[in-house]
Order: structure tokens, then C-alpha cells, then sequence
């Protein structure tokens, strides 16, 4: 069941961002915006984790849960050093995802050219 339920979030995810495509003129970089906010909104009221109960690895695959993990490493580092914990734990749970990204696009320049 759980596998039925990641695909239909997921999916949900992705009919809710390609219907913003579709009916606005917003580009999909003010939709990735949007739903990393969302996702962030959503884990500060602690609604994004009944979502990963619920969905199991679903919920961590779209972009919302990138939110969701900047507000969680945000709020355990609050928890720890205090104030200054909100800035420097932001990026603790999504630094191997950034990094990664960064050596995977640099290596893919590489090897590939553009075309005009």
C-alpha cells in the first residue's frame, strides 16, 4: 500500500505543478520556488512528516522535501547552539544533494556540448 501511496503524492506533486505550467505564466523556476516553500510551511507545522509516515519515500522524492529538509536541519541545529543554529543548520541535511548536483552538472558540461 505504501508503494500505491508514493506514486499517487508524487503524482499529485507533479499534476499540481504542470496545471501552475499550463494556466500561468509562471516559469518552472518560480514552481520549484514555490513548492520548496510549501514544503517548507509544511514541515514547520509538522504536517510534512505525517506526509513521509504516510508515503514512505514518496514524500521525499518531489521538490517539497527539500524544504522540508531545510527546515529540519534548521530547527536541530536551533535546538543545539541556539539563534545562529537557524543559518548554519540550513544546509546540513541538504548539503550531499547541492554538492552532488554541482559535480554531476560539472562533470555532464564535460562531456556534452550545447547546441544553439
Amino acid at each position: 500500500m505504501i508503494y500505491l501511496n508514493s506514486f499517487i503524492f508524487c503524482g499529485i506533486i507533479c499534476l499540481i505543478g504542470q496545471i501552475i505550467l499550463d494556466n500561468t505564466k509562471l516559469t518552472p523556476g518560480h514552481i520549484t520556488t514555490i513548492f520548496v516553500v510549501i514544503g517548507t510551511f509544511l514541515d514547520a507545522f509538522n504536517i510534512y512528516d505525517k506526509f513521509v509516515l504516510y508515503c514512505g519515500g514518496g514524500a521525499l522524492v518531489p521538490i517539497t522535501s527539500f524544504g522540508h529538509s531545510l527546515m529540519h536541519g534548521a530547527f536541530a541545529s536551533y535546538q543545539s547552539v541556539g539563534i545562529m543554529g537557524l543559518f548554519v543548520g540550513m544546509f546540513d541535511l541538504t548539503s550531499p544533494g547541492i554538492v552532488g548536483a554541482i559535480i554531476f552538472s560539472f562533470i555532464l558540461s564535460l562531456i556534452f556540448k550545447p547546441q544553439n
